[in-house]
This record gives C-alpha cells, structure tokens and sequence, in this order.
C-alpha cells in the first residue's frame, strides 16, 4: 500500500492477527485437526502477533489448565502445515504465513505478580502506603 502510514499498518498487523487467532481458535474447537492429543485437550489461543510483512505468524497458546502443555505444543508443531494451509485457505493474504505455535507464559507471569503482592511482607508495605493517604487526607493530626 503506497500510502499506508505506520498507525494504518500497525492497525492492519493487529487485525490480521486477530482473524488468524479466530481462525485457529475455530480449526482447534470443531477438532477439524485429527491428532490424538489435541482432541484430549481444550487449547486457547491467547494471541496472534504477526511479523510487519505478514509472512510470519507467532501463535501464543495455553492448554485448559496448563494440563500436558509440553505434548499439547508438539501436536501443534506436528500439525503446522495443516494450521498454515488452512489460515492460508480461510484468510485473503498475498502469502500463506509461517505459523510458530509458543506457550503463552503471559498467565504464569501473572500468577507470579499476584503471589508475590501477597506475599506478608510486601503486602505490609502496600498497606503501609495506603495509610500515608492516597486519597489526600494526611492521616490523622498528632
């Protein structure tokens, strides 16, 4: 596209992306892929980034539960070719994307945040700010 501006082209990656991941999402809850593994597991695919020409595509996916997630990323993986022609069938690119299934670690991340702002240490400390004021009440006069 001759005037595509970088937030026009940005937009499009994020668009693109998101049909993939609904396309993905789709093969993998009608179970249209028949492999053993992946008919055993519910897999999300959290999300789709794509390279800035479009021929490559990074799906970041999770088993339910994060149950055999080891087995469930080599069923993808075996079954790339499958995944590629059928984004390349159901999408209107000028190139079929490389697709590169990786587990998506965002939850564990997550996860990790959450138990270490419980932490009693750390959560004394949070609650010895909210006492200072946040809301602009200086506390209590001596």
């Amino acid at each position: 596209m001759p005037n595509e501006t970088t937030e026009t082209r940005n937009v499009r990656l994020l668009r693109v992306g998101e049909q993939v991941r609904h396309i993905l999402s789709d093969i993998l809850m009608r179970g249209d892929v028949h492999d053993e593994t992946l008919a055993k597991h519910m897999v999300s695919v959290t999300e789709v980034r794509m390279s800035p020409d479009m021929r490559h595509a990074t799906v970041f996916v999770k088993p339910l539960l994060g149950k055999d997630e080891e087995a469930v990323l080599k069923a993808l993986r075996t079954n790339t070719a499958f995944f590629q022609r059928e984004v390349a069938n159901r999408t209107r690119l000028k190139y079929a994307a490389k697709i590169k299934f990786i587990s998506d670690e965002s939850f564990d991340e997550g996860s990790r945040i959450d138990t270490l702002l419980r932490a009693p240490n750390v959560a004394r400390d949070l609650g010895d700010a909210g006492e200072d004021g946040e809301d602009g009440d200086p506390g209590p006069a001596s």
